[in-house]
């Protein structure tokens, strides 16, 4: 019987035995071995799955644990109950679920990060070009530090209303030599970060420095 018939884990792989278990259970599920019915031993059962005997062992202790069969040593392995083979498979279907659910996760969670790269590296380049046109009064990329007794720190930028009040739009933070690009926000303002912010009011810079000290 091969194994992979009866639904190998899609997530992380499962312990050798625990497959022979499984197949074991499946066939009993399929009243390919009957209950009442005894079984052959282990050393029949280690040349039909490729395995060493001590593999068969753990997972005949794995059903025998579970109640699906009974192992009578000199004689065989008694096949015990139906539904526990039935509880097993279903049991190791939702573990299966689970794990596939974890995989499409992270899987998710890569793409995301994969997305959040791109969308600063183009964030970076507008940066970039914001620098180029400054010169040409097209955009005005500025800086500013927050000093330590601002009004500002310990409050988000949502909170402060900072582009009511300023008119200025912040486009990134510098915090100790890492730049935030396009902070949302919830972002809180820390003493010494160094706002970048853009906007076309020729006095801008003087209205961001009155606010933020």
């Amino acid at each position: 019987m091969n194994l992979k018939s009866h639904g190998e884990d899609k997530g992380i792989p499962a312990a050798k035995y625990e497959k022979i278990a499984l197949d074991i259970a499946y066939s009993i599920l399929n009243e390919e071995w009957k209950v009442g019915e005894m079984v052959k031993g282990r050393s029949t059962l280690s040349g039909k799955y490729s395995v060493s005997p001590e593999t068969i062992r753990r997972a005949l202790k794995l059903l025998e644990e579970l109640q699906v069969v009974s192992v009578i040593e000199k004689k065989g392995i008694l096949i015990k109950s139906k539904d526990a083979a039935n509880n097993f498979i279903k049991e190791h279907q939702s573990k299966d679920r689970i794990l596939s659910m974890r995989e499409e996760i992270v899987r998710l969670m890569e793409e995301k990060q994969a997305l959040e790269k791109q969308v600063l590296e183009r964030l970076d380049s507008v940066i970039e070009q914001a620098m180029l046109l400054r010169n040409i009064g097209i955009i005005f990329p500025l800086e500013l530090k927050i000093p330590e007794k601002s009004h500002l720190v310990g409050k988000t930028i949502g909170e402060v209303r900072f582009w009511n009040h300023t008119g200025a739009t912040i486009i990134g933070i510098n915090r100790s030599g890492h730049l935030y690009l396009s902070p949302g926000p919830k972002m809180v303002f820390f003493a010494n970060d160094i706002i970048l912010y853009v906007g076309s009011d020729a006095e801008i810079s003087e209205k961001v420095a009155k606010y933020v000290k």
